[in-house]
């Protein structure tokens, strides 16, 4: 954990490496993970880089591993699990096809990796695009079979019923023009009309008939049968519902104009023989049903065997990725590097301290592997800025609550980190917050459900929540532990109270349940006692009080409040620990020195009358302004905690400590503490009006709990006021 405490100490060095062995070199720290390089050109634009077509190979070779990937999830196929990320980087770098584990060089790796891809994604798109087609084909003739089989019924059985039904209805009564197929039962007139058939999409139905109705100003007759199969569409895939038309019309200029909305709404159309002719119909029929089985036959096979051409990507996908992204930041990196001498490359950058001499190793490592002669160069240069970078040594537990704190922001090299006490505060805060042992319970089981399937879920592919759930696991878990201990504490499960101890209070006839609304509840010890105090957490009887809403909000803010200060105050004491360890006095004096001061002078002040309030008894002080009758029971009470004094009682009885009451003092008279105030002491304060009136009426304290504490305020009020603009300066 001290090493936790502050980010790991870091040195500025330079390198001088082959640019043989500069991919290698490079590849070997990224695996240690300890270093940052600082770019040596600045000035130059990504475009002029001396690794530029490198990274552009692989930005080709991610391009072709999103698009074997896109048709991967096509089929709903899984990606195969190449493991984890840590035996992914320790292992040697080979190829699908390869068995020789020996080290590649990046070129070497590049160029085997582009031939391979090459290959596979020129057979993905040769049976992509056959596919398409086929698919086009198919579609074409499951629509000329649907348009043939819906067109043979219209004729057969709509047209002869409605040529009927205009001849029964005669020339007269609506005194409309003759209908659209009066020519077949009236040769007289000798004309026939002319039709156009096809296919659109149902979705589209509406919106066809009624630019068609517009555009032919109702001079056609148009009629629709739905397709019952859905039929694929070849760009997308998508399954598109379609539906059959077929309309009527006597004129060249409609049919023109039909043409056109046919292609404005892409409806395929299909000529058709003359359907009075059943035989050439029927041989129609049959040779297209005839093509539509072999043109399925081939569209599954097709798709079967893109099928398990996905399947055999599908097992090396993920590991191809992670070597191009890997591939990609060598070269990144590469590019920060500067080429001062022919042959050499120098390049900078921050390394952690104890990780110096591995760093040396492996850069020597690397030479040797290349049987190369001029030696590499690894030392220390002068920092370009003052300032490094931070890095903190993180393991399983820790990880989670230092990303948790890089959220809000990164700590400043060597600074106090913050997420060492956020291990501990956060989860605690959280279970007072949350404070229920059911609600609570089930957090934490999860958390040990999570905890249970740890190796499971390393290697599993859990989604973007899953993930940030599989980090923060020991966190949920933490979580879960401090609520279920301050529902504990406030005796809270699902907002019930649970009698563990025994309550220790009792209402006169609850065991023969005659409690009313009202009835007060007593103790079943003396006040004070061992027997008188819950073992632990709040009393349960606190749930069936009227006064239960009041009592257990103002425990719960004042408690929020204390954790709450605490917590700030502790953040203002890093401060001043910075100030110290990076020798800033100024920061020190006047930064943090003002905030301690403001910061007791009101908010720790503020805990002190909380907690101070909590240990008064203030039982026993208000039975020592309370008049008593000598004669009466109460009288020498073991609830005071001073000495009963002698009474001269003049019919209104006397205070314990020996003040003769007569029926017209104050509270103030009665009380033996000269606090001041209408109280004198005597009575508990209500703290909220207690710290508002420190700045709207110092000075004053209606009801003070010691003695003096109008001055104390005043006192803590300046120095708060004079804070203030030395903070400023």
């Amino acid at each position: 954990m001290a090493r936790w405490f502050r980010s790991e100490p870091m040195e500025y060095i330079s390198f001088i490496v082959n640019e043989d062995a500069a991919h290698d070199c490079l590849a070997d720290l990224g695996r240690m993970g300890v270093i940052q390089f600082t770019d040596l050109n600045p000035d130059l634009t990504p475009f002029q880089r001396r690794y530029v077509s490198y990274v552009k190979r692989c930005d080709e070779l991610e391009r072709k591993l999103r698009y074997f990937s896109n048709e991967i999830e096509k089929f709903e196929l899984d990606l195969v699990s190449a493991g984890t990320v840590d035996n992914f980087v320790n292992s040697p770098t080979l190829v699908s096809g390869t068995t020789d584990a020996t080290k590649r060089s990046g070129a070497q790796l590049l160029e085997s990796m582009e031939a391979e891809l090459e290959q596979y994604e020129g057979q993905l798109r040769e049976l992509n695009n056959y596919s398409e087609k086929l698919t086009k084909e198919y579609n074409e003739k499951v629509e000329l079979q649907e348009v043939l089989e819906k067109a043979r019924r219209f004729f057969m059985t709509d047209a002869p019923r409605l040529a009927v039904s205009e001849l029964t209805s005669g020339p007269s009564g609506t005194g409309n023009a003759a209908g659209l197929l009066e020519s077949e039962i009236r040769p007289d007139l000798d004309m026939r009309f002319s039709s156009i058939t096809g296919v659109v999409a149902t979705e589209e139905k509406v919106r066809f008939e009624r630019m068609v109705f517009r555009a032919t100003r109702g001079n056609c007759y148009i009629r629709f049968a739905p397709i019952k199969q859905p039929i694929t569409d070849p760009e997308t895939g998508a399954m598109v519902e379609k539906s059959v038309f077929i309309i009527f019309y006597k004129s060249e200029s409609i049919e023109a104009k039909l043409k056109k909305i046919c292609d404005a709404f892409s409806a395929h159309r299909y000529s058709l023989p003359d359907m009075d002719d059943s035989s050439s119909v029927d041989k129609m029929l049959t040779e297209n049903a005839q093509e539509l089985v072999d043109s399925r036959t081939v569209l599954l096979k097709n798709q079967d065997t893109r099928y398990r051409l996905c399947q055999l990507l599908a097992k090396h996908t993920e590991r191809w990725t992670w070597i191009v992204l890997r591939e990609k930041a060598v070269y990144h990196s590469l590019n920060m590097f500067k080429a001062d001498v022919s042959g050499m490359l120098r390049g900078e950058g921050w390394v952690v301290s104890e990780s110096l001499d591995a760093v040396r190793q492996a850069v020597e490592r690397a030479h040797s592997n290349m049987d190369l002669t001029m030696p590499s160069l690894v030392d220390h240069v002068p920092q370009p800025w003052p300032t490094p970078p931070t890095h903190f040594g993180t393991n399983k537990f820790t990880y989670g609550y230092q990303e948790f704190v890089n959220t809000y922001g990164i700590p400043r090299y060597r600074e106090a980190n913050p997420a060492l006490f956020t291990a501990a505060t956060f989860p605690f805060l959280f279970g007072v917050m949350y404070g229920d042992i059911g609600h609570g319970l089930f957090l934490f089981l999860s958390g040990c459900y999570l905890l249970w399937n740890e190796k499971a879920n390393d290697n599993a592919k859990l989604g973007e929540m899953g993930e940030g759930m599989h980090s923060g696991r020991y966190m949920i878990t933490m979580m879960g532990f401090f609520a279920v201990y301050a529902g504990m504490m406030y005796n809270d499960c699902f907002s019930l109270g649970i009698n563990f101890f025994g309550t220790r209070f009792q209402f006169e006839g609850q065991d023969d349940g005659e409690v009313e609304e009202g009835d007060v509840a007593v103790q079943t010890a003396d006040y004070g006692s061992d027997e008188s105090v819950y073992p632990f957490g709040l009393d349960p009887i606190w749930h069936v009080t009227s006064n239960e809403l009041l009592f257990f909000n103002s425990f719960k803010m004042k408690l929020s409040v204390i954790f709450g200060i605490i917590q700030m105050f502790t953040g203002t004491c890093l401060k001043g620990l910075n100030a110290i360890y990076f020798n800033e006095p100024l920061d020190f004096l006047y930064e943090f020195v003002p905030m301690v001061v403001f910061a007791a002078s009101m908010f720790v002040y503020m805990v002190f009358l909380i907690i101070y309030k909590w240990s008064i008894n203030w039982h026993s002080r208000m039975l020592s302004a309370t008049c008593v009758n000598p004669y009466s029971d109460t009288w020498g009470s073991a609830a005071y905690d001073g000495q009963w004094a002698q009474c001269n009682d003049n019919g209104y009885g006397c205070t314990p400590w020996g003040y003769v009451c007569d029926g017209s003092e104050t509270t103030a008279d009665k009380c033996p503490l000269n606090f001041g105030g209408s109280g004198d002491g005597c009575q508990p304060p209500n703290l909220i009006t207690t710290l508002i009136n420190i700045a709207l009426n110092p000075g004053t304290v209606d009801e003070p709990m010691y003695g003096g504490q109008g001055g104390i305020q005043n006192v803590l009020l300046l120095c708060a006021f004079v804070s203030v603009p030395v903070l400023l300066l």
